[in-house]
Formats: structure tokens, sequence, C-alpha cells
């Protein structure tokens, strides 16, 4: 059995500050864009890896979801605690240094982890996690 990730999921607050981060900042491709003002499913992608993509999606559009839910979703994004990625560099410090430079919040610099790892960390504008590890 072959099996690949093809898409991951990212909740949105704010379409515009999401694509503007993960257009402009982290140069992902724009692949698709569908929906109008909150309520938009926008699916980027890094350059040169036409296969894998992340859907960034309003995070309680689901007509199933409960208000409480609804409440419970906002509150884990405000604290950064809902959505997360891990992504990878060969240039790390390069890539901190871009993001320090635009409006990204810097959650840890570059760090050598525990683990073996060397990493970084941001929240993009809805509060998710985005840790990028170095390539070795």
């Amino acid at each position: 059995m072959e099996i690949t990730i093809h898409t991951s999921f990212l909740p949105h607050d704010d379409p515009d500050a999401a694509l503007a981060f993960y257009r402009d900042t982290l140069g992902f491709e724009v692949r698709n864009d569908v929906g109008n003002g909150k309520m938009r499913w926008i699916t980027v992608g890094p350059a040169g890896q036409p296969g894998t993509s992340i859907l960034l999606a309003p995070p309680a559009a689901d007509p199933g979801i409960t208000g409480d839910e609804r409440r419970t979703i906002a509150e884990m994004m405000a604290k950064g605690t809902y959505g997360w990625i891990l992504l990878a560099t060969p240039d790390l410090d390069g890539t901190f240094e871009k993001l320090q430079a635009s409006d990204a919040e810097v959650v840890q610099e570059p760090t050598e982890q525990p683990w073996g790892v060397r990493d970084c960390a941001f929240r993009d504008p809805a509060g998710n996690m985005i840790r990028i590890q170095e390539l070795c």
C-alpha cells in the first residue's frame, strides 16, 4: 500500500491575514481560494511540491458544531492551542530572520533541542503554532 499526505488542515479566522502570511511571508503558492468573507477555504503549498498542501479553513464552519464548541475553538485559537504544523528548511537562520522581520509572532528563536533537532517557532495570524526545523 502506498499512502501520501496530500492536504492537512489549519484554521483561520481572518482569510486575508492567513493568505498574506502563507503566500507573502512563507512564499507558498496559492492553489485554490474558494468562498466569500470569512467563509473562505484557501489551499496553499510549497513551490515545487504540488502534491502537498495546507487547507486554511474556517474552524467552525461545520453546521453540526454547537455554540459551546465554537466558543471552545475560539478560545483555543486565541491561546494558540488549536492548530499547529511542523515545517523544515535547509536554512533555519535565514528563514527565522525573514519571519522575524514580518509580523509573525516569535515564540522561540533557533534552538538545539534535546531530541536532536534545531528548530524555531512562530504563530501565524490565527495563533497556529508553526515550528520550523533545520534539515540535516
